[in-house]
């Protein structure tokens, strides 16, 4: 039987608290097909370990996460840590150590999710957005000059390599490919003359290995309109590090907020561990009142299953949300529901445990 080793970093606020339904979930999936088992290794870094030790992590982190076969993330940010310290010393720094240069969000408006846009219809927001993830505009390249004085100047530099630039666009192209979906790039050629027109060059050259897809290009200010007024457009989307972080949380607002919104940080040719995550922030409001929703976090786990390769399963876990959504009773308050983070995390692994179980059924009839 397959053992997956998993590093957990469940993180800040309400990380801990809907990692823990995520793992229930993941524990109850291996329980039900007997064909994997899962060992969860648990890390305490974050913002409560830097404010101890004046670090996100321990020095030599990246070799311990070397070991494992995936890392899960629940959410990193606390209150008198500065945003720049938790995200670059953690989060940025484990996805540029083991290379994951594929982030992979998806966009969907599933059945029972709450519709931002009274006018579209649940298949018209189906989005997979393939965001490049280890350079671009979050290079963490510049400088700061003369600081504190009048002539203070800062210089923030975006990297786009040929390397870079090219394997995300390819990967993207594979994606649609397999899919039978339309590509859309999306950049700022007309503004950012150098990375952008780069970017579109690449663009274009990649396309002509693929003759069979029907792509599109737009401009990230066009293409922010068209997610609201013609979502339709949309099917599999590249775009840079910057623009696919800021496009992929109007998504995920228009797809039933972030309390729906995963993300998968992949390196595809598992030389090194991907990442999984939730991708809301660490809501310390709510944190330790038991009241956090844990779907986003629960479907990064199904993303973990399908990276695994196990796609049939990791569906099972998606249909079991949308089954959740759709019945309308165990909701956390967000969802304007009056149950806890825990009881929504039970009721998703009963779902799952009658429709595997009666897979199982079929299959043997």
């Amino acid at each position: 039987m397959k053992k997956f080793n998993i590093a957990v970093i469940a993180g800040d606020g309400i990380g801990p608290e809907v990692i823990n339904e995520g793992i229930k979930v993941l524990k109850k999936v291996a329980t039900l097909t007997n064909e994997f088992t899962f060992d969860f290794s648990y890390f305490p870094w974050g913002c409560e370990y830097y404010a101890k030790h004046g670090k996100m992590m321990d020095e030599n982190g990246i070799e311990q996460l070397k070991e494992y076969d995936a890392i899960y993330l629940g959410a990193v940010g606390y209150p008198g840590v500065p945003d720049h310290i938790s995200l670059w010393d953690l989060l940025l720094r484990i996805r540029k150590e083991f290379d994951q240069y594929v982030n992979i969000r998806p966009i969907t408006l599933i059945r029972g999710a709450q519709n931002a846009l009274s006018e579209a219809k649940r298949e018209d927001i189906d989005m997979l957005f393939i965001r490049e993830n280890s350079e671009g505009e979050y290079a963490g390249a510049g400088d700061w000059l003369f600081k504190g004085k009048p002539e203070e100047v800062v210089l923030q530099t975006g990297v786009f390599s040929r390397k870079g630039t090219e394997r995300i666009i390819r990967y993207a192209f594979e994606t649609a490919r397999n899919m039978g979906k339309t590509l859309t790039s999306i950049s700022k050629g007309n503004a950012l003359n150098y990375s952008m027109v780069f970017w579109d060059e690449v663009f274009k050259e990649v396309s002509k290995e693929y003759p069979d897809i029907k792509t599109y290009s737009y401009l990230v200010d066009a293409a922010a309109m068209f997610m609201v007024k013609q979502p339709e457009r949309f099917e599999v989307v590249v775009t840079s590090n910057l623009f696919g972080d800021i496009l992929t949380d109007l998504g995920a607002a228009l797809a039933g907020g972030l309390g729906l919104a995963a993300g998968a940080n992949l390196n595809p040719e598992k030389q090194y561990p991907s990442m999984f995550e939730p991708i809301h922030g660490s809501a310390p409001d709510i944190a330790g009142k038991g009241v956090a929703n844990p779907l986003a976090a629960i479907w990064s786990a199904s993303q973990m299953i399908d990276f695994f390769g196990y796609k049939d399963l990791a569906q099972h876990i998606l249909s079991a949300i949308e089954t959740l959504l759709v019945e309308g009773e165990i909701l956390t308050p967000d969802m304007k529901g009056n149950f806890s983070t825990s009881e929504v995390g039970d009721r998703i692994t009963e779902i799952l445990t009658k429709m595997i179980q009666e897979d199982r059924v079929i299959i043997e009839s």
